[in-house]
């Protein structure tokens, strides 16, 4: 494939014109080293819970006028609720026929959370039984928990009578409260504490537990304490709260009908409230963002992941210049350092994390914790990562838990699990017996298929072994990864990117009590648990190519019209189908436009179609594409200045 080029562009305005717009081009400048250049993907993982000062009374009925200015989610049975952890699946029964369709609303007053659910459903219900009922399992991340990694917190409120009297259940049976704030056993009557941290009413719209005439669907309304789960809403900025919900629904079942009953849910990020899976819903909420501010802030991506124009020769040592890139993303994870994860930002330091196994029946002092830093850029469609491992002992050893390594973990674009969602990839290796890279998991899949590369170097002084006799200074170690061969077609499509970052370190000693093997995380642990980060993978929209030299084979130039109108000149070689997109300094999308197939040779097009655009500073980009194959040509990226 012919690598993309990123051409410089000719400004051609006259020098008055220049000295208006020098401060302009200093401040763009300034705000293109800091943020992401190419329009990127809207989250969706996130929603704001806006401040209401206004009373909200808990009783199921969602009238006061804070809920109609509140932000709101739908979610529906077999549709994707959002990438990359959310999904559905059947729990018994046939595909349901009245399938889920539920809207989600959110507000703070004070320091509680508010939701809202309206739920359609004409079959409505519960039962003694799991996953016959309708109703929701949360995860609630508890940040009253010292430490870095937060734990979750499970919240069941349903139809799900445990204990209860034998199916169907009466018609008077309200849906219960369960986990955190609840109990297991109907005997034991929540208690005024429990009541105060969690509670909720719920209006259903027909007869529960009876099919005799079809429901049209329930209201809940729910309120969390935030206080009492450490979370502080109300505190200059906000803060963040770490959520996932899986909406049950069991159709048909009062009393059952077995050519349509059926039992299924559908999550928003994560499916259960005692384990932490796949990913959560980030609700934002600040004193400033309210029931009356207008439109909500965008949340931007939590961080980027920079494209710099350099191809490192994956053998494992750090000497090309692209890693010393001052632009370059890099992460430092460190085993037992709380300060360092608690450093990291928004979710990350509550995700991320420190575990370590048993070894050899124990689990010894950690005399040399894992203290590596990761660095990733893309070029094209490769991904490039370089770990520094600074480890007194390095060694190889079969066993997982006593590995020398890294766990690189990226959630598949196109490929989803038994549970509809983005599958999680695991691409590990471990450094060898005789100090190269073994390519583990996934990696090794992808290696084997020359859609990956894996290289370790072992720094001065350093030795495999696993006597930890003789100190050692670590390891460095190189990976490049085609993300066309994890779902993500050429040109990486909206450059959302789902990773999580694992450093196995295994240090073995004399005697052999005092051996252990530590795992330490940024953001997941492993690939199909909370929560991977969402990254944006920014394009090089600098303008320049390697060298600084455009080589011929398509380049693109700016000049103006006589009316003063920005053009975009152009040229290729080959008949290609041609993409122009149009930017501004922040990212998002001005204009689109498909130019259609055209032959070999020069071209001109107008930055836009028509005036009603600010003036500014403007980014572009020309996509070239095969028309017979659909394989990537080129892709022309600049910069302009547009003038009214």
């Amino acid at each position: 494939m012919i690598p993309n080029r990123h051409v410089n562009v000719a400004d051609t305005l006259e020098v008055p014109t220049v000295k208006r717009m020098t401060m302009l081009l200093l401040v763009a400048a300034a705000c293109l080293s800091a943020a992401a250049v190419q329009a990127q993907a809207v989250r969706e993982d996130v929603i704001w819970a806006r401040t209401t000062t206004a009373p909200i009374t808990l009783d199921g009925v969602l009238n006061e006028a804070a809920w109609a200015a509140a932000e709101s989610k739908n979610v529906e049975f077999g549709l994707d609720a959002g990438i990359p952890g959310s999904g559905w699946k059947m729990e018994a029964g046939w595909p349901p026929v009245d399938v889920t369709v539920a809207n989600m609303k959110f507000l703070v007053n004070g320091n509680q959370l508010y939701v809202g659910f309206e739920v359609q459903d004409k079959s409505v219900g519960g039962s003694v039984e799991f996953n016959r009922f309708d109703g929701f399992i949360m995860g609630l991340k508890d940040h009253a928990v010292l430490g870095t990694y937060k734990p979750v917190a499970e919240y069941v409120y349903a139809f799900w009578n445990l204990g209860g009297a034998a199916d169907p259940q009466p018609a008077t049976q309200e849906p219960r409260f369960y986990g955190r704030w609840g109990s297991f056993d109907p005997a034991v009557p929540r208690t005024p504490e429990q009541i105060a941290a969690w509670d909720a009413v719920t209006v259903v719209h027909g007869i529960k537990n009876s099919d005799t005439v079809d429901d049209t669907g329930y209201t809940v309304e729910m309120r969390f304490d935030l206080a009492v789960m450490g979370y502080d809403v109300t505190q200059p900025g906000g803060d963040i709260v770490e959520w996932n919900v899986s909406i049950y629904d069991c159709d048909w079942f009062w009393p059952i009908d077995p050519l349509r009953f059926s039992a299924a849910r559908v999550w928003w990020q994560g499916p259960w409230g005692n384990a932490a899976w796949y990913n959560e819903v980030r609700i934002h909420a600040s004193p400033d963002v309210t029931t009356a501010s207008g439109p909500a802030p965008v949340i931007e991506p939590e961080f980027v992941i920079s494209e710099i124009n350099a191809t490192p020769t994956i053998d494992g040592v750090l000497n090309e210049a692209a890693w010393s890139d001052p632009g370059i993303f890099s992460v430092d994870i460190r085993h037992g350092d709380d300060a360092l994860r608690e450093s990291y930002p928004g979710v990350a330091s509550a995700r991320a994390g420190e575990y370590q196994p048993p070894v050899n029946g124990g689990t010894a002092f950690v005399l040399d914790p894992a203290d590596a830093t990761v660095k990733m850029y893309v070029k094209g469609d490769m991904l490039y990562l370089g770990l520094e491992s600074r480890d007194m002992v390095v060694q190889y050893h079969p066993e997982f838990n006593r590995w020398d390594g890294l766990l690189l973990t990226i959630n598949d674009r196109d490929e989803r699990g038994g549970d509809n969602n983005f599958v999680g990839r695991r691409l590990a290796f471990q450094v060898g017996a005789d100090g190269s890279a073994v390519p583990q998991d996934y990696l090794a899949s992808m290696v084997a298929e020359t859609t990956a590369q894996v290289a370790v170097s072992l720094m001065a002084g350093t030795s495999v072994d696993t006597l930890g006799l003789e100190p050692d200074t670590g390891y460095t170690a190189e990976i490049a990864v085609d993300l066309t061969a994890l779902g993500y077609p050429s040109g990486l499509g909206d450059r959302a990117f789902f990773p999580g970052l694992t450093v196995l370190d295994g240090d073995s000693f004399l005697p052999a009590t005092d051996s252990y093997g530590t795992r330490t995380w940024w953001y997941r642990e492993y690939e199909g648990t909370c929560c991977a980060a969402w990254a944006h993978l920014a394009p090089n929209a600098t303008g320049v190519n390697d060298g600084g030299q455009d080589d011929g084979y398509a380049s693109a130039r700016q000049a103006m019209n006589a009316s003063s109108r920005p053009m975009i000149m152009y040229s290729m070689p080959l008949r290609s189908q041609v993409t122009f997109e149009v930017y501004d300094v922040r990212g998002r999308t001005v204009e689109r436009r498909q130019l259609g197939v055209q032959g070999g040779g020069e071209f001109s097009i107008p930055l836009f179609e028509d005036g009603d655009h600010a003036a500014g500073l403007y980014l572009y980009r020309l996509q070239m594409v095969d028309p017979e194959t659909g394989a990537e040509r080129e892709t022309l990226r600049g910069k302009t200045i547009y003038l009214k």
